[in-house]
């Protein structure tokens, strides 16, 4: 017959009442409801601070690729900005009259991105209120990586052609705060992807000990 590899002994001023216990670093606690709902906690804030980052992702890839300010120049002596798809001369905007194969690359990611942004925000969501938590968790999880990565593409290719080809046609311009919100929309995103992940991690993670073994 094997031994126990410990055995603890409990002070029976202890017996009937709540206490935690230490062996090998790792904490024990005697209610069984304890863990359960130390493990929600953690589960609920993982995935509501997913939830939260991607919800703030969302709104910025929006406001990102719909806004003219990716990029801001002189154009004549006068001042010019440019987005995804108008460009605007002394506050006057036009759309893009030309077709160039680097535009058309940079929205189709950003608009994946933002489509699969609102896919994991939405799956996150659904898994606490229909309290299929796992499956949908991680699927969101996934969807939000694959968002900040796309948008990682689109951010890629217009920072690569603007620096080599606009920046040597007009000698004053910069990147404006479209292009920085869509920076920022990238590392939520990521975040949000990542705690996602983790609340997943840790929700089919095998439960600790309900109780400590007494003698």
């Amino acid at each position: 017959m094997l031994k126990p590899l410990w055995v603890l002994k409990v002070p029976t001023t202890m017996v009937g009442a709540d206490y935690t216990v230490t062996l090998d670093g790792t904490h024990y606690h005697s209610d069984p409801g304890w863990w359960v709902h130390s493990e929600q906690t953690h589960y609920h804030s993982d995935a509501g601070g997913g939830t939260l980052c991607g919800v703030a992702a969302l709104v910025l890839l929006i406001v990102s690729t719909a806004t003219d300010f990716w990029m801001q120049y002189r154009y004549s002596g006068a001042s010019a900005n440019q987005g995804l798809w108008r460009f605007c001369i002394n506050h006057k905007c036009h759309a893009h009259t030309i077709t160039v194969a680097f535009w058309d690359a940079t929205r189709a990611f950003m608009l994946l991105s933002v489509l699969s942004c609102f896919a994991g925000v939405l799956l996150g969501l659904s898994a606490f209120v229909n309290g299929t938590k796992s499956r949908r968790v991680r699927t969101g999880g996934f969807a939000l990586l694959l968002s900040g990565f796309l948008a990682l593409l689109a951010l890629a290719i217009y920072t690569g052609v603007t620096v080599n080809f606009f920046g040597k046609r007009f000698l004053d311009w910069r990147f404006s705060w479209s292009y920085i919100v869509a920076w920022v929309a990238i590392i939520l995103s990521f975040a949000a992807g990542v705690f996602q992940l983790c609340a997943f991690q840790k929700n089919v993670a095998e439960p600790p000990p309900t109780n400590v073994q007494e003698s």
